[in-house]
């Protein structure tokens, strides 16, 4: 069975520099790809400021608005709580989604982040996928930290012998540096299992910076992809990045 994953920054639906609101334009692209499960970061569950200023802005929460035409489950975790509303982490999903829950992993007062988990149930008798949403911080000791609450929440709550995905915008620009994910838990990125390099994502226009990643366990990556071409170009400040896997699990040996 060959599933394929999507993750990006929707930079609350607009393009970059906040130019324009973009989030139809969004959704259109994210299902033009036919993804399975999307993972999306600074997604709106509401805004009553923008929303009395631009035209067009959805009356539902934005994870519901990028779910009414193609009706996938849908989860969210808000992070960043304010006087007009908040934003955080949501994930898309084709198939249903069994539980899910968020879990604040902020490390200082000024950056709220949190990483949201979902528990899915794969067709045709698969063991259930667990799918973990995540947006760390900007400083490098707050990544650190944050990569080892997520590690030991999924230490704690995922069985070793199913599968997961870890996807998201990590903040993380070195190239080389491996998390402990990788180190730890064993996960592969997409991109660097596939063409030996983590894929650049940021800034979408000419991205140069490997931000946003997919990580797996209990899938044989096919494809890595960093969509920012055509209608892609101009519709958040990140690229998209999707991924294809074959799911082997358990792993072949």
């Amino acid at each position: 069975m060959k599933l394929s994953f999507l993750t990006i920054n929707a930079h609350k639906g607009f393009s970059t520099l906040n130019k324009r609101f973009a989030l139809p334009e969004l959704r259109d692209c994210i299902h033009s790809t036919g993804a399975d499960i999307i993972f999306m970061q600074e997604v709106v569950g509401q805004n009553l400021r923008h929303a009395e200023k631009y035209f067009g802005w959805p009356e539902k929460p934005q994870h519901e608005y990028m779910t009414e035409r193609s009706g996938f489950s849908h989860v969210y975790g808000k992070n960043s709580v304010y006087t007009a509303g908040h934003h955080g982490n949501a994930i898309l999903s084709r198939f249903p989604i069994l539980h899910s829950e968020r879990v604040d992993i902020s490390t200082n007062r000024l950056e709220k982040r949190g990483l949201l988990y979902a528990k899915i149930k794969l067709p045709e008798g698969k063991l259930p996928l667990h799918c973990i949403c995540v947006h760390l911080g900007l400083l490098g000791v707050s990544r650190r930290k944050q990569f080892t609450k997520i590690r030991e929440y999924i230490q704690h709550v995922v069985p070793d012998t199913e599968p997961a995905i870890i996807a998201g915008d990590f903040n993380e620009w070195r190239k080389r540096k491996k998390n402990e994910l990788e180190t730890r838990l064993l996960m592969k990125d997409a991109g660097l299992e596939l063409y030996g390099r983590k894929l650049r994502t940021f800034p979408a226009l000419m991205p140069v910076l490997p931000l946003d990643r997919v990580y797996l366990r209990g899938f044989r990556v096919v494809k890595a992809q960093v969509l920012n071409k055509g209608p892609w170009k101009d519709i958040s400040d990140h690229a998209a990045f999707l991924a294809e896997a074959e799911y082997d699990w358990p792993p072949a040996r």
